[in-house]
């Protein structure tokens, strides 16, 4: 009776899709954390399937650094995951940010995630 419940724990943890939890709209991930400038920067995002989503930010930001793109979405047939990349970024403490948003620029969701760029030879 035991190893039924074991064995049903654990197909119901390995059929729970990865990325998104259950309430999450938007989860990112970025990599690295911490590099060498000039920096390239993936950032990697979920999105919870739903007809509202229209589009989504992806910002990098430090003190003297900005950078952005934004992705139109088709609703709930958009795709679930999406790939940005931040090339040659300069030294920095960075925030990389994930904006969902709905019709009118509403934000329906935000992540966030802090980058650590060491300044390098190259970049004085």
């Amino acid at each position: 009776m035991k190893a039924r419940i074991l064995l049903c724990g654990m197909l119901v943890l390995v059929t729970v899709p990865l990325g998104v939890r259950t309430g999450e709209r938007l989860s990112m991930r970025v990599s690295p954390t911490v590099a060498v400038a000039p920096a390239d920067l993936i950032v990697r995002t979920m999105i919870e399937s739903n007809p509202a989503n229209r589009s989504m930010e992806i910002i990098a930001e430090s003190a003297d650094f900005y950078r952005s793109s934004e992705v139109p979405l088709d609703g709930e047939r958009a795709a679930r995951s999406a790939q940005f990349a931040f090339r040659h970024l300069p030294g920095g403490e960075y925030s990389v940010r994930a904006v969902l948003k709905g019709a009118n620029e509403e934000q329906l969701a935000q992540t966030r995630q802090e980058i650590m760029v060491i300044s390098g030879a190259n970049d004085r």
